[in-house]
């Protein structure tokens, strides 16, 4: 019998998308679980601020290395073997970093961890578009990517909320359970790779691949457009605890944990993005979530709860609708090497999350929130300027080249 590729109708097809949604969860729930959790780790550890961030942007960086390595690896081995390991291996950090009191122990797991972590993401895209055809593939990435969103969003809420009256601990055994569950329902359901081809190209070949984008201009300034679009995400999220916590606001960890429910405009901005851009052209709608993004963000410097609140709101619509569509944009744009260049932007994105979460720190310690909220505000609309200032000068001069 002829192999297909599975379609909507098929229930491998919801098998599949799914359990990638589960995965999915899980894996940016346990990226962001540490977030609100930092101003504990002060008082437990006797950390910095600072410091107190590490436990995110250490992750952060072992999936940067883990999307390079296992990306490579993910052609060689297979798809379903790479995610169900993934799943395993992360979930394993959550059991051993509460049993051993150091917070070198603590960052080395969480290294460890967001290297495995990886794994989902270098493989989930691929096998996606291996196994489902080509008339089933949005519906099954759309619930991928909602997921990311609603996993981080989770994670960051269900954290908050529960440090009001556990420790930190607790919580990280509860991501444990949580992890280990999917895990389980994954290994048992997730079906088998029927298309999958193995790699025999040399890895050189997959970094030659790599930097083809890297020397081009353009795609330079888009993957820088990616590390800016995080740092100020990143960066307010990451001290808007320690905000909140303080005067005049005075706010518990619960009540603050409610504020991450406002990323909740993020699972419906990617979506309503692409829907504009089909429309009104992807540059314009582009555009109209990084002025969107800024003003979210300037607008929580005003000393108003509920203008912070309305202000966070804004901030993840514009967020997800200008990374969605810069992300789409890079796709596009590379000729060659399609999937390098969406590795690196994805690179570029989790470099702003590690440089929002602690090179910020600096800033914090010494002048506080609203000069973060500047800082951060200003930088998207500030790159957007530069960069069409640059694309403008590029198209002028291979014009005149070209006559």
């Amino acid at each position: 019998m002829e192999k297909r590729k599975y379609n909507k109708t098929d229930f491998y097809f919801w098998k599949i998308t799914l359990c990638l949604a589960a995965a999915s969860f899980f894996i940016f729930a346990s990226l962001y679980v540490v977030q609100p959790l930092a101003p504990l780790f002060v008082r437990d550890f006797n950390v910095s601020v600072s410091e107190a961030t590490l436990p995110l942007s250490v992750n952060v960086f072992g999936l940067i290395l883990g999307l390079i390595i296992l990306g490579f690896y993910s052609d060689r081995i297979g798809r379903v073997p790479l995610i169900k390991c993934s799943l395993i291996v992360s979930a394993i950090p959550f059991l051993l970093i509460p049993m051993i009191d150091s917070f070198t122990f603590f960052i080395l797991m969480r290294f460890i961890q967001g290297f495995a972590m990886a794994g989902l993401p270098a493989a989930s895209l691929a096998y996606i578009n291996e196994e489902i055809d080509r008339w089933s593939i949005g519906i099954a990435t759309a619930l991928y990517i909602a997921s990311n969103a609603f996993g981080g969003m989770v994670g960051r809420f269900l954290a908050s909320f529960l440090a009001e009256d556990q420790a930190w601990q607790t919580i990280f055994y509860i991501f444990a359970g949580i992890g280990l569950i999917i895990a389980i329902a994954v290994i048992l359901f997730l079906p088998k790779s029927q298309f999958f081809e193995r790699s025999y190209l040399s890895f050189r070949k997959d970094i030659e691949g790599m930097l083809f984008h890297i020397k081009s201009p353009v795609m330079l300034l888009f993957f820088g457009m990616g590390i800016i679009f995080q740092v100020s995400f990143t960066s307010v999220w990451t001290y808007l605890p320690f905000y909140l916590e303080g005067e005049p606001f005075s706010l518990s960890s619960q009540a603050i944990s409610y504020t991450f429910l406002a990323y909740g405009f993020g699972v419906i901005g990617a979506p309503i993005a692409g829907w504009l851009a089909s429309s009104l052209g992807l540059n314009r709608v582009r555009v109209a979530g990084i002025i969107t993004l800024s003003a979210g963000i300037l607008m929580t410097g005003i000393v108003s709860l509920p203008w912070i609140i309305a202000g966070l709101c804004v901030i993840c619509l514009g967020f997800f609708t200008a990374h969605s569509l810069t992300a789409t944009f890079v796709t596009e744009q590379a000729a060659h090497h399609k999937g390098s260049a969406s590795s690196l932007y994805l690179v570029s994105y989790y470099i702003g999350v590690a440089f929002g979460s602690t090179a910020v720190g600096p800033v914090w310690n010494q002048a506080g929130w609203h000069a973060i909220v500047w800082l951060a505000g200003i930088m998207p609309v500030a790159y957007l300027v530069i960069v069409t200032i640059v694309q403008k000068r590029m198209k002028k001069s291979t014009s005149v080249s070209g006559r």
